[in-house]
C-alpha cells in the first residue's frame, strides 16, 4: 500500500531482459534503506527489491506489467519516482494507491498558469475506468487531484514543488504514463455495473 506522495527520483542505470522479464537497476538515495524482498513503487508500479549492491538495486517485472504499463519503455539514465510502501500509523499525505497500474494514458496538452502546469491526458474508456471532478487519480506514482474531468480525459494541475521534484518534469507531449485509478471509485464503478 503506497500513498502516491514521491520520496525520490531514481535513475535508471541497467537494463536486462530474461525470457518475459525485465531486470531494472535503479540508482538512488534510499538503497541503503532498502532490503531484499521489500515492496517499492516505481512510477506507481509496486515491484520487489531482488538484489542490492553499493547505492544500486534490482526489481524485477514481468510479461503483465510490461504489457500494462510504461515501465517497458524505460531506457538507462531515465528518471523514475519512487515511493516505499507505507508504514502502519503514518499520516496518508496522498490517498490509498496499491501500485497496480490499471491503464496507460497519453499526455495530450501542457499549459503554464500562473502559479501551477495543467497537463491533460487521455485514457480507453472502454477498460470503464473513470475519474471524478476534485476525486484522486494516481500517474506514475504520484497522488494528484483531478481537474477538468471528462469521459476518457482529464487534467491535473501541478504546483511548482511536485513539478520539480517528481518526474513530471520531464513528461512531454505524447509521451506515456502509468494511471492508477481511485480504488474507492473502481470499487463503486464495479458495483453500479452488476
Amino acid at each position: 500500500m503506497f500513498t502516491g506522495i514521491i520520496e525520490t527520483l531514481g535513475e535508471v542505470k541497467n537494463l536486462v531482459k530474461e525470457q518475459d522479464n525485465l531486470h531494472l537497476t535503479v540508482k538512488s538515495n534510499i538503497t541503503n534503506e532498502l532490503k531484499i524482498d521489500q515492496s517499492v513503487a516505481h512510477n506507481g508500479v509496486c515491484l520487489t527489491v531482488v538484489a542490492i549492491k553499493n547505492d544500486e538495486y534490482t526489481v524485477t517485472a514481468i510479461k503483465e506489467t510490461l504489457e500494462k504499463t510504461n515501465i517497458g519503455n524505460l531506457k538507462i539514465n531515465d528518471s523514475i519516482n519512487l515511493e516505499r510502501a507505507m508504514k502502519l500509523g503514518d499520516r496518508l499525505d496522498g490517498h490509498i494507491v496499491q501500485g497496480h497500474v490499471d491503464e496507460t494514458g497519453i499526455c495530450t496538452n501542457i499549459i503554464n498558469e500562473n502559479g501551477s502546469t495543467v497537463f491533460t491526458f487521455s485514457y480507453n474508456s472502454d477498460k470503464n475506468n473513470i475519474t471524478i471532478e476534485k476525486g484522486s487519480i494516481t500517474i506514475n506514482g504520484v497522488s494528484l487531484t483531478v481537474v477538468n474531468s471528462k469521459k476518457a480525459a482529464f487534467s491535473v494541475a501541478i504546483i511548482p514543488y511536485t513539478l520539480e521534484n517528481t518526474g513530471f518534469k520531464n513528461i512531454k507531449l505524447g509521451d506515456i504514463v502509468n494511471l492508477e485509478f481511485d480504488v474507492i471509485g473502481k470499487y463503486v464503478a464495479r458495483l453500479t455495473t452488476l
